[in-house]
């Protein structure tokens, strides 16, 4: 089991700013959920709110619609955030809200008792990566059923994994950016020695071929195209922490520049549906960035309200030559930029983002809660209960970068607790899944719950 890195998941910079943004996604199925409960005062619980951005979008959707909720904050022992406390205070208009300290896996002895909604974010790939893998996160499923009301749900939202049936599917990807050959050669065989993650399979093994040669992925040449084969999750894992590793150098100013990844100037938009924007941004004291890509990267903005604004689409053509740079001199031990990287490292490098496809988390989560012995089950009753949320401008990045991009998005699942015995909602339930599961993930539903009467 690895250890969760909690000074690296604590640091303001990181909740109330990085984790802290989506909030009216994060909170879309919960107040979907709340609205659904037919108690006057429904009990809610929140696992791991870190800025506190779905509760405050919570607030003021309840404040709107004059609903009184009673919510229970669950939060990792030691991970706290100003911008939490005051969304906290913001909530008290909409009922009432305690913070609670304790890991999600022992949810059942953080609650007195059962709630009517739960809604988490992003939980289930932080407990596979570090409360037990598969084990703990099937723990985990095993035990909503105890703390669920009759009838009550289970809001959830993470990375989207694939388009495939399985993320052990081999398939073949070709990389020609110097950067992104640079972070596979850093990155890859560290995640593989040191993450959590289900690539351990005869058949996982990556190959990759330069030259038509087979190279070790680690001595990769960063002037020469790559092609390797290897699972499509772990293709999904290198492009989805390429972006996150981005980011967060964007965000520590290491580069000579920050830009504005969070908040209204985050979305200024040219086209969203095409995921074209201006991004703004401002220069930082830092002296890593030469006078020549400084004066490039001035050339190509505009002033703008004591900042700087420029073309999405120059600015990460501009920047990916820097961030190549960065990753170059992070690899030779160059102190500010081994710093940065190993910061980040420490805290998302061996994280396992896509640790199942839909099809996956809905028959685990389907059969697992059936295994709770409480002649219950855990299944979305509606077509409009499962979402998948696309993230337009990662994926205009990744388009003209990677040869075959894996579409960037988030999932949304809204479980519903539903007894077995009531056969109406269980079989709207099972047409709901019909369509995404594959038939052996359908054949395993239909036989958990067969095995229970």
């Amino acid at each position: 089991m690895k250890t969760f890195p909690q000074a690296q998941k604590t640091t303001s910079a990181y909740l109330d700013l990085a984790a802290n943004d989506h909030g009216a996604e994060k909170g879309l199925l919960a107040h979907r959920a709340l609205g659904r409960v037919q108690h006057a005062r429904p009990r809610m619980v929140e696992i791991g709110p870190g800025g506190g951005s779905a509760v405050e979008h919570l607030a003021a959707q309840l404040r709107e619609s004059n609903t009184a909720v009673d919510l229970t904050l669950i939060e990792a022992p030691g991970v706290v955030s100003q911008s939490l406390l005051r969304a906290i205070d913001e909530f008290g208009a909409a009922g009432s809200c305690v913070l609670t300290h304790g890991l999600a896996q022992d949810i059942g002895t953080l609650l007195a008792e059962p709630v009517d909604v739960i809604s988490a974010s992003a939980l289930m790939h932080e407990v596979y990566s570090y409360g037990g893998g598969y084990n703990g996160l099937h723990a985990m499923m095993r035990m909503l059923p105890a703390v669920l009301g009759p009838y009550g749900f289970f809001a959830y939202r993470d990375i989207y994994a694939v388009d495939a049936p399985s993320l052990h599917e081999r398939v073949v990807q070709s990389y020609g950016s110097q950067s992104w050959l640079l972070f596979l050669r850093m990155f890859v065989s560290q995640y593989l020695e040191h993450g959590t993650h289900p690539y351990h399979h005869l058949d996982d093994e990556l190959v990759a071929r330069q030259n038509s040669r087979i190279t070790p992925v680690e001595e990769l040449d960063i002037r020469t195209c790559a092609v390797i084969t290897a699972p499509i999750g772990l293709f999904r894992e290198v492009q989805r922490h390429y972006i996150t590793l981005r980011d967060h150098v964007w965000r520590s100013g290491v580069l000579g520049f920050r830009p504005v990844l969070d908040g209204q100037l985050a979305a200024d938009w040219l086209d969203f549906a095409s995921g074209h924007k201006r991004v703004h941004f401002a220069f930082t004291e830092t002296d890593w960035l030469s006078e020549a890509q400084r004066a490039m990267l001035g050339a190509v903005s505009e002033p703008y309200a004591g900042h700087q604004t420029v073309d999405g689409d120059i600015f990460d053509e501009v920047t990916d030559l820097v961030l190549m740079a960065f990753l170059a001199k992070a690899e030779q031990g160059e102190p500010d930029c081994l710093a940065t990287w190993e910061a980040w490292l420490a805290r998302e490098g061996r994280e396992t983002y896509a640790y199942m496809t839909v099809d996956e988390l809905l028959a685990a989560m389907a059969t697992h809660s059936v295994e709770a012995h409480r002649d219950t089950v855990l299944i979305p009753v509606g077509c409009d209960d499962i979402l998948k949320n696309r993230r337009h401008y990662y994926n205009r990045f990744l388009t003209k970068r990677l040869s075959n991009p894996m579409d960037d998005a988030k999932q949304l699942v809204l479980f519903q607790h539903v007894p077995l015995g009531d056969t109406d909602v269980l079989m709207r339930g099972l047409s709901a899944i019909r369509t995404l599961c594959s038939k052996p993930s359908l054949a395993r539903v239909h036989a958990a719950i067969q095995s229970r009467g």
